[in-house]
């Protein structure tokens, strides 16, 4: 009986998985739907504005409250990145003066060297000004320092870029996504080196981060001496061993970007296994919106995490439907197909009323229902400004491909 009800469980599994890869999207979204939830980002953002102290950005919405940051906090780049990207939507001339406002603020950060979190804090923001204006002499010297802030925490030791200063050379699957920045750097007329350690890190995570089943830890702490591996453990995911949700569309999106960027097939066949372990987990939600960790609908109650085994996580599913949309133009046939059916559905589940806030609700920001960190207690069922960021840009993906255009520039 154990036996047969075990390859019940598993066929059952099976048909789940094979369902959600080859199931058609109901429709085709089309222009005007992606247009509207785009207007609806245009009108959001500006409550949100309103409501931004003029030397902070906007972090999150909790218990009612407008929780902002300063420049340093590593999710300072995502608002003017959004204004950006919605400007270059709209021409809203407001939104690029709104933006350039924040650029101001968060230009002293190019020299910062303490943190690896500046893909995210000046690429999404100051590369989307260059390359949206074309205001190459305003934007460019700003990028290269930068560039060079962010190499100064590689060692050819651990032949990785550092994450965190304390434990002893932590590396985060985050980091996956400050990689684009240092290529791009590169390409601006920055040191070919930029580039050699975005495909040297990129490499070393490939090796350490993921498991077997293309599940990938959270953190890997080295030996900084050497560069063994001290440490595979978790800060965010439910515990040390489970697949926390965001870093596995870290890591999706990370490889994603990385064939684009390099052309090398070995980052897209990695791509597609992450992809495969995601879209084929069990625990995956059928509106496609994770769970914070793949592994939470598992926890005993007895886990001190029992209590948010079904929290979802939005940031995850906005990261995931960018990164599709961008794979869908990487492969072909039915596999092409099917990531841009995935990718269809996600947006389309986000811009209903279950995860879009109505306008002028939820603090200005656009969706509801993120996770930050459990563990922490922090932003836990709140809007985030990177989920925003993502979903944005996988706005404008859809709109670039309906329209026939080039869907990265």
């Amino acid at each position: 009986m154990d036996k047969r009800n075990h390859l019940l469980k598993t066929l059952l599994i099976v048909t789940f998985c094979f369902s959600l890869l080859n199931a058609k999207a109901q429709t085709r979204l089309d222009t005007a739907f992606i247009n509207q939830q785009l207007n609806d980002a245009v009108k959001q953002i500006k409550v949100l504005a309103t409501k931004t102290p003029e030397h902070m950005l906007p972090r999150t919405f909790d218990k009612g409250k407008s929780v902002h940051s300063e420049t340093g906090w590593w999710t300072s780049g995502f608002y003017p990145g959004t204004l950006l990207y919605l400007y270059e939507y709209s021409n809203d001339k407001e939104l690029l003066q709104l933006a350039q406002q924040k650029l101001k603020i968060l230009e002293k950060e190019q020299f910062n060297e303490t943190t690896h979190d500046l893909g995210f804090m000046l690429y999404c923001s100051f590369g989307n000004a260059m390359r949206i204006t074309g205001d190459t002499a305003a934007y460019r010297n700003i990028l290269l320092t930068g560039a060079k802030s962010l190499a100064t925490r590689f060692s050819p030791i651990t032949k990785a870029i550092r994450s965190w200063d304390f434990d002893n050379f932590p590396v985060i699957i985050d980091n996956m996504m400050n990689l684009e920045f240092l290529t791009r750097a590169a390409r601006l007329g920055g040191d070919k080196k930029l580039y050699d350690i975005a495909v040297t890190h990129a490499n070393t995570t490939m090796k350490n981060h993921y498991r077997k089943d293309m599940s990938c830890y959270h953190v890997v702490d080295y030996y900084p001496k050497d560069g063994s591996v001290i440490k595979k453990k978790t800060n965010q995911g439910a515990f040390d061993e489970s697949a926390w949700a965001r870093g596995q569309a870290w890591g999706l999106y990370g490889y994603t970007m990385m064939y684009r960027e390099t052309g090398d097939k070995k980052y897209l066949k990695f791509a597609n296994k992450i992809a495969k372990y995601i879209l084929q987990h069990p625990n995956m939600p059928k509106d496609l919106v994770p769970y914070w960790d793949f592994d939470a609908p598992n926890l005993a109650d007895t886990s001190k995490y029992a209590a948010y085994r079904t929290n979802r996580d939005v940031s995850t599913a906005s990261l995931m439907a960018s990164a599709f949309l961008e794979m869908s133009t990487q492969v072909k046939g039915k596999l092409s197909t099917q990531y841009f059916d995935i990718a269809t559905n996600i947006i389309k589940n986000l811009s209903s009323s279950t995860y879009k806030a109505a306008l002028a609700d939820n603090g200005g920001y656009l969706l509801k229902y993120s996770v930050g960190n459990i563990p922490a207690k922090s932003e836990i069922d709140v809007p985030l400004t990177y989920a925003d960021y993502y979903y944005v840009e996988a706005l404008l993906r859809y709109k670039r491909l309906l329209d026939d255009k080039k869907m990265i520039d």
